[in-house]
């Protein structure tokens, strides 16, 4: 199969067309891309995976009139597997997970007459040698062959190996991004708030601080270091739920007084990749672990998540970014930022401290599933705590294979039960459109009707208790070929973006829904997207019936899927989003806001984090995918995209 455009002709070979064993679910996040390596996890592919992928040969180079190229890096080819792997030049921010040992990049010279991609900015090469990057497709989880045999609930089988045998590859230390250490510019001194940014009392959602905006485009943003800041509290201990770390910067962001303050880090790596997680901590006392159960393969700990417990009283953060720099810098992210949750007096009843939407008893029940020691003193502690003025319901996902009531606990059955219960029918809702933005695309199957309209749709076209389910147009924003090339970090922004050509091949119908990213409302459509949003719009697109941010990307494994004649849903991964009902707001609807920045606390509009209506791809676009060349037309840095 082979295609043209503007950006190129890329080519599928008779292997990938004939290919029927579906790519493993590397990171059932959906974000995962190509992995730096070991000091951000967010560079290797789920350890659930046993696969041995290949090795895609990839080389960088810079322009001739750089005085101070960054190093080639170069991959050798090894036998092909199951799961597929390139190594570009490109962002760190990547979720994916390397199920089998990381490749070994070695620098290489640059030749003036090579024709090979290069790492975004000119800048100076690094001292540490670079190793490898993983690609994996992480949202993979077709429903085929990998789930045989799954659906009866028996222990997963180990997956199939590709033969011969590949040698595990050495760990090296690596950069904290593809795009190198110097990379990163450090944000002049009025970029961080030095008292209490407007906060929008409302919602409480708020979008990451972009560097390279106009400040108008920050003005009630949110950074780390700001939420980490004494402007919320006095930190005394903190946990981080997340998929990737990079321990040492993470620690940076905690304020000086507050850096040696105990911090629990909860993840879900496995084996090697547990190793060097750990090996990050060795030189912080403060830091401890709690591995996620992860016993579905393929399924990831992707929830993204912060408990801070200050001296005056309690907060949550629910957010989409990873704890690395990458996430922080020029990507535009999102996160739900609690009230300050003040102690409840002593002897207060169990069901004290609730609220009108459950947080607490949900939160509660999010946490125990992970049936970790580790967190027991936390549950204990969100007891304790008065979390009545929540207004936004909880939506997780958990792994697992539920039956009876339990099917709607988590995952998309239970964003369907909290719109069956707690919105209502709306005049020509057939008319309003459901909207999903991601950053992740996995196996939807053959056609829409496998599990797209089939499940996901009627999801979220559920509005109240009516019986009717009607069709309504479906508009998913995932970004262009354009869109990444154009974005600040050029080309390597689509690190992040891990749609890979073999899933996308398979499920060609899918992309007649595709609508381009455009974010002129709050500055950031050159910021690409790793916030994930889901919502039904009016046709105008003035008014909002449900809002839901969350780390949940568009796979079956992050939302889960059902078997066994819709008898029982399987879950493969932790996810954790909330989502916004008018009614928990004595609202009919959400009036969307058109002017976002400078954001202001009194506003009553939603700050959708997008231009509203969305715009379809032309007949010129094609979704970003990661793991083909783009040569045509340089990025905004001057450099060309080439996994070879």
């Amino acid at each position: 199969m082979s295609q043209a455009s503007q950006h190129g002709k890329w080519t599928l070979s008779s292997s990938d067309d004939d290919n029927d064993d579906p790519l493993p679910s590397a990171s059932n996040n959906n974000n995962s891309p190509l992995l730096f390596g070991s000091p951000p996890p967010d560079q290797h592919t789920s350890s659930d995976s046993n696969h041995n992928p290949p090795k895609i040969a990839s080389n960088f180079h810079q322009p001739k009139h750089d005085p101070d190229p960054p190093p080639s890096i170069e991959v050798k080819p090894e036998p092909k597997s199951d799961t597929v792997t390139a190594v570009p030049p490109l962002s760190i921010g990547s979720e994916a997970r390397q199920a089998s040992q990381a490749s070994q990049l070695k620098p290489v010279k640059y030749e003036s007459n090579q024709s090979r991609p290069f790492l975004a900015g000119k800048r100076k090469k690094d001292d540490d040698s670079i190793s490898g990057w993983a690609l994996s497709d992480s949202d993979d989880d077709d429903d085929d062959d990998k789930a045989k045999g799954q659906s009866s609930g028996q222990k997963d089988p180990p997956p199939k190996r590709s033969s011969p045998k590949l040698k595990k590859a050495k760990v090296e230390e690596r950069p904290p991004s593809p795009h190198g250490r110097t990379y990163y510019i450090d944000e002049p001194d009025d970029f961080f708030e030095t008292s209490v940014p407007p906060v929008n009392d409302t919602y409480r959602f708020y979008l990451n601080k972009v560097t390279g905006l106009e400040k108008r485009y920050n003005t009630g943003a949110l950074h780390i270091k700001e939420i980490l800041s004494p402007l919320f509290g006095t930190l005394k201990e903190s946990v981080q739920f997340n998929y990737c770390f990079d321990i040492a910067w993470m620690l940076q962001q905690y304020p000086p007084e507050f850096r040696d303050k105990p911090v629990l880090i909860v993840h879900g790596d496995k084996r090697e990749a547990k190793a060097r997680l750990l090996q990050q901590a060795q030189p912080y006392s403060q830091v401890r672990f709690c591995q996620a159960k992860l016993d579905i393969a393929f399924g990831t700990h992707h929830t993204k998540m912060m408990l801070l417990w200050y001296e005056e009283g309690f907060r949550v953060v629910i957010l989409t970014s990873n704890m690395i720099r990458a996430d922080w810098y020029q990507k535009t992210q999102g996160l739900w930022m609690s009230p300050l949750y003040l102690r409840l007096p002593k002897g207060s009843p169990e069901t004290a401290g609730e609220s009108p939407t459950l947080f607490k008893r949900d939160l509660l029940e999010y946490l125990g599933a992970y049936r970790a020691p580790e967190i027991t003193d936390w549950i204990q502690r969100i007891r304790e705590h008065d979390l009545s003025e929540t207004r936004v319901y909880l939506i997780g996902s958990t792994p697992g294979r539920y039956l009876g009531s339990d099917m709607e606990r988590w995952g998309h059955l239970r964003l369907r039960k909290l719109l069956h219960d707690h919105t209502r029918p709306i005049p020509n809702e057939e008319k309003w459109p459901v909207i999903g933005q991601f950053s992740s695309i996995g196996s939807m199957g053959v056609d829409k009707t496998k599990w797209l309209a089939g499940e996901f749709q009627r999801t979220l076209t559920t509005l109240g208790k009516s019986s009717l389910r009607p069709d309504p147009p479906m508009h998913l924003i995932y970004p262009s070929v354009d869109d990444v090339r154009t974005s600040l970090e050029g080309y390597p922004a689509g690190g992040s973006l891990p749609y890979s050509i073999q899933t996308a091949q398979k499920q060609l119908w899918l992309h007649s829904y595709f609508h381009r990213w455009q974010a002129e409302t709050t500055g950031r459509s050159h910021a690409m997207p790793h916030i994930k949003t889901y919502m039904r719009a009016s046709p105008d697109f003035t008014q909002l019936a449900w809002f839901l941010v969350t780390s949940a990307n568009l796979s079956k494994a992050a939302w889960g899927a059902l078997e066994k004649n819709k008898t029982q849903v399987m879950v493969r991964s932790y996810e954790l989003g909330v989502l916004y009902v008018p009614s928990a707001f004595s609202m009919s609807t959400f009036p969307v806001q058109m002017d976002v920045f400078p954001a202001t606390t009194s506003s009553t509009s939603f700050p959708v984090p997008f231009d509203l209506p969305p715009k379809r791809y032309s007949s010129k676009d094609q979704p970003w995918m990661w793991n083909i060349p783009y040569t045509q037309a340089p990025d905004t840095h001057g450099n060309i995209w080439v996994p070879s």
